[in-house]
């Protein structure tokens, strides 16, 4: 069941409706050395109208696996700003990129180089569109809605279900939508997901670097809008073992030239080139992804490319409604749900306009 924290969210509310003086909260966000999300928040005498008017900050790098002891700082450097769903009024939350102290990128900043790649190729136009699964866990472990030391029902009922002996934790999939659009992130939709207790939302259409950034700040909202509820967000892509599918991050992707008359022939074009990295792209498309991508559960197997209309068993999907007009998306359908999507977008242009 969930935590009651109702008397502390009414308490906190108190608080936080007092005026602050004129100043603003700015809610520093990184992605740590584990693939996680860290924050801390600063404040600031005016409004920033652009990114570009806040200043650089630091962290202690070797306390999230991302510097050693001797030489810990590293710096933050604010790459976008999104409206701050938790405190509101004008306090703000921003994206970081990590940077050590000789100004080199730090080894986990995959973002420096995904946006390298995107201006290289911004005339192309490349648009992305995320589905990011997740399970729902409570405190003591056990997925969310799952009977005590055993298990629901076999997969069926739950997808995109309705009712509550079907569809569990609503409420936090609700407000996380809601945050994502106050906050100004381009999310696009939620269903429940196959397996009870998952469940997915999906960001886009997004252009360019912003599929990342939009991805990563929809994480950090999923993720404190659970803390609030006291329920445990996982993005492993296989949090429980057998007959229960896996999460993936279903990777819609295409070009100006795939979205125009004809543009099935830029899709076939893009889908060779991008079954010749396949070991390359499985490198970069989450961690334990062998757990997930079987061959079963919708998923094609990890060691071998496929492709095909309509196919939700292949390692690239092109939907029907794509073939039949000749032109339009791709669907990569191997990313697992603990992606870092700088990569992914990265690669998936690489492989297919290089």
């Amino acid at each position: 069941m969930y935590n009651n924290n109702k008397s502390n969210t009414e308490t906190l509310a108190k608080y936080l409706s007092l005026d602050q003086g004129g100043k603003v909260q700015a809610e520093y966000i990184w992605i740590d050395g584990d693939s996680g999300l860290r924050s801390k928040t600063r404040t600031l005498d005016f409004k920033p109208a652009d990114v570009s008017e806040i200043n650089e900050w630091n962290f202690d790098g070797s306390s999230t696996n991302q510097a050693p002891g001797d030489d810990s700082d590293v710096l933050l450097r604010p790459v976008a700003i999104f409206k701050d769903p938790f405190r509101g009024g004008d306090n703000i939350l921003v994206l970081n990129e990590c940077y050590n102290n000789d100004g080199t990128p730090n080894r986990t900043n995959h973002r420096h180089s995904c946006a390298k790649i995107m201006k290289t190729y911004t005339d192309q136009h490349p648009w992305f569109g995320i589905e990011q699964e997740y399970t729902l866990f409570e405190s003591d472990g056990s997925v969310l809605g799952w009977p005590k030391g055993g298990f629901p029902g076999p997969q069926g009922p739950y997808y995109c279900s309705v009712g509550a002996n079907v569809a569990f934790g609503r409420d936090v999939v609700e407000a996380h939508y809601r945050a994502c659009l106050y906050a100004g992130v381009n999310i696009s939709g939620i269903n429940a997901e196959v397996m009870p207790g998952q469940w997915e939302f999906q960001v886009g259409p997004c252009e360019g670097i912003d599929m990342g950034d939009h991805l990563w700040i929809a994480r950090f909202l999923l993720q404190r809008v659970a803390e609030d509820f006291g329920i445990i967000v996982s993005f492993h892509p296989k949090p429980i073992k057998g007959d229960w599918n896996g999460a993936g991050c279903h990777t819609n992707y295409s070009t100006k030239a795939m979205r125009e008359e004809g543009g099935i022939k830029a899709i076939h074009a893009a889908i060779d080139k991008m079954a010749a990295r396949h070991a390359d792209h499985i490198i970069v498309y989450g961690e334990d992804n062998d757990q997930r991508l079987t061959g079963r559960h919708e998923t094609g197997h990890i060691s071998q490319f496929s492709y095909g209309v309509a196919n939700r068993g292949a390692s690239i999907r092109i939907p029907r409604h794509v073939a039949a007009e000749g032109k339009g998306y791709l669907e990569d359908r191997r990313p697992a749900s603990n992606i870092d999507p700088y990569r992914v977008t990265q690669i998936i242009v690489e492989s297919s306009l290089a």
